[in-house]
């Protein structure tokens, strides 16, 4: 079973007018995912390919039932456009772009916990969800993928994109993959996730690829320890990073002992997860853990 979304989330893009908007807006639609409607003030009235566009996110709600918004605009407009979704009652938001400010991604953060706990927010810099014959919002790549009963978490869109490939090509399909971003500040964090799926009775493992920075992992670390029940195959990357170099994701960055791809292996081996050496043993370990 999926987490999050599925079948019946219905989307609302907001950026849809934009060429990235709507390039992927109609990429996720031709996948089967139900987007609804788009959001532009000065385009209002007008559609793209059939899909009307509203001037305000509450009024794609009002008039599509819009359950979900897809966040593809640019960095400086992402704050007003998270809040805008929010106030909306949206209560899943998904926000792909990058390099939007730390300080916004906290603001976000504290006033969606503070004000609309309710409402989750995925990303930013992430590459979207993806529920296998359900529902995909985002860049996931859909043909690679297919239904089945393991979940996917990760700080890395593409590495996310060769999980499911792995995956899929030892015959294993996939309840939900999630990416959560790789920013200091994400809306959803491992834990998170991995409540979902502990919660989701068709999910029999999950696939969990970190990398170096923050905490993240090793928080996830102490979560499965005590609560998860499912096996878990983890890919951390960054193992050769050097320290004081961000690498890639504005969160990749080692600050002496603290981050390290070696630290996160070691809590996540304690834990009791399977550690893949590369992406390209995820499939074999998986299916290991699920024969047991």
């Amino acid at each position: 079973m999926a987490i999050w979304v599925n079948e019946n989330t219905k989307v609302v893009v907001q950026g849809l007018t934009g060429s990235q908007g709507q390039y992927y807006g109609l990429r996720n639609r031709a996948y089967g995912t139900k987007v609804v409607a788009g959001t532009n003030p000065k385009k209002a009235g007008t559609n793209v390919e059939g899909i009307p566009i509203y001037a305000t996110v509450k009024e794609a709600v009002a008039k599509e039932g819009a359950n979900a918004s897809f966040v593809i605009v640019p960095a400086q407009f992402c704050y007003g456009a998270i809040l805008e979704a929010a106030e909306a009652g949206i209560p899943f938001i998904v926000c792909v772009t990058e390099h939007i400010p730390a300080h916004d991604q906290a603001k976000l953060y504290n006033y969606l916990k503070r004000k609309h706990p309710k409402t989750r927010l995925l990303g930013p810099n992430c590459a979207g969800i993806l529920s296998p014959g359900k529902c995909n919002i985002g860049f996931n790549p859909a043909e690679v993928s297919m239904p089945g009963p393991v979940g996917i978490m990760s700080r890395s869109g593409t590495l996310a994109y060769q999980a499911l490939y792995e995956l899929t090509s030892a015959g294993i399909g996939q309840s939900t993959c999630i990416g959560i971003g790789g920013d200091p500040v994400p809306g959803t964090s491992f834990i998170d996730g991995l409540t979902a799926f502990q919660a989701d009775p068709e999910t029999k493992a999950v696939v969990l690829i970190g990398e170096i920075g923050g905490s993240a992992e090793e928080e996830a670390a102490e979560y499965i320890k005590a609560h998860f029940t499912k096996p878990v195959v983890v890919y951390i990357a960054g193992l050769t990073a050097p320290s004081g170099k961000r690498m890639g994701h504005a969160g990749a960055i080692v600050s002496g002992n603290k981050g390290t791809a070696k630290a996160k292996i070691e809590a996540l081996t304690a834990a009791g997860a399977r550690v893949a050496q590369n992406p390209t043993e995820i499939g074999r370990l998986v299916k290991e853990a699920l024969a047991r």
